[in-house]
């Protein structure tokens, strides 16, 4: 059956729509607009009417790329920052109305549910030799590194223990970091505290050092892998199921954080929407690959977006 998933996220919102085999999920259309809906939650507890327009504007467009592909079933799913805020009714209003559909605001636990099946259900191939599975071995601890929270959850064929936290990109950037140039050294010692309270209460929660394989999603992750493999520009087939060693995270992480708004902008791989809070998405990634001992990250493109798309067939 053909679907469309759309993600609404802190940072951005996507689109795809896809046909849904019993094993294959085939994209007829996947896109990205950054639009900042998390903007100032964590400090107001309300989405910022210039945050919904974006956001909405975007939708609109969505949908007429659902109609015009014929997609026969939508479901809209939204994350972090709308859970957050204290007007979400009028999140929920304006897509009912464009969408057709209720949006679901998912706890995070249903958000690495959703994550876990996108990432992971195309990781593991049989060998057409040997029949044998090939890929990453399992358990996964599968990181979704959103706008205002990140999502961790181990599994192998099916979720198993998951917990969301309130650290992400947008939410620490907005919190720590003024302007575009690099943070001060409290300012980035600011930023690893909220994170490594964080990852306390993970791994208080989550068996995360029982897992083999770290699992890597969402746009910092990806971003991160472009600039590590030294792209020429955003290569979606280069980066998904790339292999990035834990030292290039770091290193990765180190100059990212280094650098002015002007320098990041440069990066080929770089979204304009990402230049100001990738160095935040970053070392987030590289305090969870240092703090949980992994050698490499496996990057996904697939992620919640794949999952919700799946779900609609199920």
């Amino acid at each position: 059956m053909r679907v469309a998933a759309v993600d609404c996220g802190t940072n951005s919102v996507r689109l795809l729509v896809a046909d849904v085999g019993e094993s294959e999920l085939a994209d007829v259309e996947r896109r990205m607009e950054i639009v900042r809906l998390g903007q100032g939650v964590d400090r107001t507890g309300r989405l910022a009417p210039e945050a919904l327009e974006r956001t909405f504007a975007a939708m609109r467009g969505y949908r007429e790329l659902i109609d015009r592909h014929g997609a026969t079933a939508t479901r809209v799913v939204a994350t972090s920052a709308t859970r957050d805020a204290a007007n979400r009714q009028e999140f929920t209003d304006g897509v009912r109305e464009i969408f057709g559909v209720e949006p679901e605001v998912v706890s995070g636990s249903e958000e690495a549910e959703l994550s876990f099946t996108g990432a992971t259900r195309g990781l593991v191939r049989l060998s057409p030799e040997t029949e044998v599975p090939q890929g990453p071995l399992p358990p996964y601890l599968v990181v979704d590194i959103g706008g205002g929270s990140t999502e961790f959850v181990v599994g192998s064929e099916h979720a198993e223990a998951a917990l969301s936290v309130d650290i992400g990109c947008v939410r620490l950037t907005e919190r720590h970091l003024s302007d575009g140039d690099p943070p001060s050294a409290g300012a980035l010692g600011a930023m690893v505290a909220d994170i490594e309270a964080a990852l306390d209460r993970v791994e208080d929660k989550v068996p995360v050092r029982e897992a083999h394989t770290l699992v890597g999603l969402a746009g910092s992750v990806t971003t991160v892998a472009g600039v590590a493999l030294g792209l020429p520009a955003y290569l979606p087939e280069r980066i998904h199921h790339a292999r990035v060693p834990g030292e290039q995270v770091h290193e990765v992480t180190r100059r990212l954080l280094a650098m002015t708004h002007e320098e990041r902008a440069a990066l080929p791989v770089m979204h304009p929407g990402r230049v100001d809070v990738i160095g935040a998405g970053a070392l987030i990634l590289d305090r969870i690959v240092q703090r949980f001992g992994f050698s490499q990250v496996v990057v996904s493109e697939h992620d919640i977006l794949d999952g919700i798309a799946w779900s609609i067939a199920e």
